[in-house]
């Protein structure tokens, strides 16, 4: 395993650290979240020009100048705000999402491992490791819909817009979770078992050379006859993969704002459930069901996702994003001209 992709020495230290250290698993999510808010960016400049979304009023750059002698006489100043595409905004969302996606990891991360909160409180709360992709989704969705309603803006299509870029970062992140081996691998499992057609790295891991700095079989206290345990990561970034193309290939699907996410909460969320069966996660008694935290989660989702579907089964108004696409191109001339 590869937890720490480069240590760099630093030329003093800083509070008793001596080199910038560069994880892999941090390294992965940030791979992941700019992939997602690129993707994102492109797909919201679609829907400006097509008329899914209005524009955002945006300030004019200081150093903007106009180039024509009437402005420099004083007439047609130079406004203060222009019309933008509301892609101007995914650099802030992404960083909404950092941070309120870590906290909220975290915090789901304590909920989770109470037991482990009460041994010690200060290593848990500032371990490197500890996230729970779930706690991370809900806290981050709440900050950027509340972010959103600032600007007066439909969170739907954002959530169309993110769904597929969202769905690859997940899948890179959790490349990010193979390479530190930080412990969100599958249960004990055998090669002796493995069907001949699956390679051997597929099926069983031990994960040597971990963040957590024993073997997968020790930590999950295996059977002798246990070789590794199920590389649950790899399994995850595959789906990912396929759910994402998916989506991608259904992004410009004629229906109401919000089908898309819709789709994508169905669809993770019913892998995130079958991939539940073969992970290690602690597991409580729910109306006589043993079921895990992402457990229940992962169903609340589908169900949220499956109600979004059928809600939202009706083509949009095509007229009105036809008017909304010719506007936002007017003002936009209208800014050339300005300028």
């Amino acid at each position: 395993m590869y937890p720490r992709l480069i240590e760099i020495p630093l030329p003093f230290e800083v509070g008793g650290v001596s080199e910038l250290t560069v994880y892999s698993y941090g390294f992965m999510v940030v791979v992941g979240v700019l992939l997602a808010a690129w993707l994102a960016a492109r797909e919201l400049d679609r829907f400006f020009w097509n008329g899914r979304l209005p524009g955002v009023e945006v300030p004019v750059p200081p150093g903007e100048r106009a180039g024509n002698k009437r402005r420099r006489r004083g007439r047609n100043r130079r406004p203060k705000t222009r019309t933008a595409s509301p892609s101007v905004l995914m650099g802030t969302i992404a960083t909404i999402a950092i941070v309120a996606g870590i906290a909220g990891a975290k915090l789901f991360f304590i909920l989770e491992n109470l037991d482990l909160l009460a041994r010690d409180p200060v290593g848990v709360i500032f371990a490197t490791g500890g996230l729970t992709f779930y706690g991370g989704f809900l806290l981050a969705a709440v900050s950027i819909v509340w972010f959103l309603h600032r600007y007066d803006l439909s969170a739907r299509p954002f959530a169309d817009a993110i769904a597929p870029g969202l769905m690859l970062a997940y899948g890179i992140g959790r490349i990010g979770c193979y390479l530190a081996g930080d412990g969100d691998w599958g249960v004990c499992s055998n090669l002796a078992n493995k069907p001949s057609w699956i390679p051997a790295w597929l099926w069983s891991e031990n994960f040597e050379g971990n963040i957590l700095g024993a073997p997968a079989t020790v930590i999950e206290n295996c059977p002798p006859a246990a070789t590794g345990t199920y590389p649950t990561m790899l399994y995850e970034f595959a789906a990912s993969v396929l759910i994402f193309g998916a989506l991608w290939a259904l992004r410009k699907h004629p229906y109401k704002g919000g089908w898309l996410f819709s789709l994508y909460l169905v669809l993770s969320g019913a892998w995130r459930f079958l991939i539940e069966k073969i992970r290690v996660n602690p597991a409580y008694d729910l109306l006589g069901l043993t079921v895990t935290q992402a457990e229940v989660i992962a169903v609340g989702l589908m169900l949220l996702g499956a109600a979004g579907l059928y809600l939202l089964w009706e083509r949009r108004d095509r007229d009105a994003e036809r008017t909304q696409a010719k506007e936002n191109r007017e003002a936009m001339a209208r800014q050339r001209e300005e300028a």
